[in-house]
Parts: C-alpha cells; structure tokens; sequence
C-alpha cells in the first residue's frame, strides 16, 4: 500500500545534524550494534505493538528508524499498513525493507503532513537529536488526534553506565512526559526491560501517548 505521506519540504539541516548524519552513514556498516532485524520477543517490541494496536489500513512512522528494525516488524504484524522509515542516514535507509517506504530527514523537521499519520514512534533516536522539544512537536505534529505515540530511550539517571556520541543527550522520565503533555491527551511512562522476566534495571523508559 502507497500513500502520499510527503507534506512540507525539508528544512537544509544544522552543522550538528550533518556531523550526526555522517557518523550514521558509516555505522551503517556495523550490523552488529545497527542491525536489521529485533527478536519479536523482546519486551520494547511488545510494549510498542500492544500501543499501537491494529494498524490495518493506516499509517505509521518509524522516526529514527536506523535500518528499520521495528519498522519492519510493525509491517510484518500490520501487512495492510503503510509504514515509513525515516532517518538522517542514507546508508541506514538503503537497508529498509523494500515493502517500507523510506525518507532521509531530521527529526526535527519531518516532510510529512500535519495529522496525517496514525502512530509514530521513536526508538533510541531521540536521543541524537539536536532539539528534543523540536522533535517531540514533529512528532506530535504528525499524528491524527486520537492517534499513537511510543518513545523509549535511555534514563538520564544511569548516565555514564554507557560510551556516548559528544551529541547525544539521554532523558528524565519527567522530562519527556511533560514535553509530551504540551500536545498529547494522554501520556504514562515506566522503566522498561529488554525481557519480560527480567524485572527493570532503570537503563530504559518508555513513554506512551496518545494524541
């Protein structure tokens, strides 16, 4: 399924986000820390599923997308969806999955019409963003009232615990709840684990909203 999800052009991009932009293209050749594909039984892949719901003849955006690991497995779950994989890297888009559609764009100014998706989502790329108040707006922006949001990044509280870009910027669960409020009927967070079993080390959140 094709739909025309292209709205305003692109902004040209900040010196920082072509820094960022070129340090994607070249990970794009480590499969093993940007791979292509999740293990559907992880618990960020079912958290992210289970808020989406069924996604069948609608639209959603993987903002960040890398190569489009979830994207890809929310098009496996939802074949009648129309997804879109969006990222600042080239190389981590020519690596998307043929059935989803692709865009090279900053997540703080996505070429996609006002209210014209159903879900958006961002999974460990908010955190490269040079303006998360900016990001989490586009975000919002993009989505059709009554429609889905999920982000899970890293816990500004276990800084440290991990090597970092000099860019990048990790979050207070707080934080990002309130940046989410300004445009979201409904938004709850908690700390997330990478298994079910495996009870929350605090490394991970999760915020789900809906618009």
């Amino acid at each position: 399924m094709k739909f025309n999800w292209l709205g305003k052009r692109p902004q040209p991009s900040a010196p920082a986000s072509g820094e960022i932009r070129e340090y994607f293209n070249l990970a794009a050749r480590d499969d093993e820390h940007y791979p292509k594909e999740i293990d559907p039984r992880i618990l960020h892949v079912r958290v992210l599923l289970e808020h989406l719901g069924d996604l069948t003849g609608k639209r959603a955006a993987d903002i960040g997308s890398g190569k489009g690991r979830f994207a890809r497995i929310v098009k496996d779950r939802n074949p009648g969806a129309s997804v879109v994989a969006i990222d600042l890297a080239e190389a981590m888009l020519s690596q998307v999955s043929a059935r989803i559609e692709r865009c090279a764009a900053d997540m703080t100014s996505l070429p996609i019409r006002t209210a014209s998706m159903d879900a958006a989502w961002a999974i460990e790329s908010l955190e490269h963003s040079i303006d998360v108040p900016r990001a989490v707006a586009e975000m919002a922006r993009v989505v059709k009232p009554g429609g889905r949001i999920a982000i899970i990044d890293k816990n500004v509280k276990h800084w440290g615990r991990l090597e970092t870009a000099q860019w990048e910027q990790w979050f207070g669960r707080r934080e990002l709840e309130r940046l989410l409020k300004r445009h979201c009927r409904k938004v709850e967070s908690r700390p997330i684990s990478y298994w079910e079993d495996v009870a929350p080390d605090g490394l991970f959140l999760v915020w789900l909203a809906e618009k």
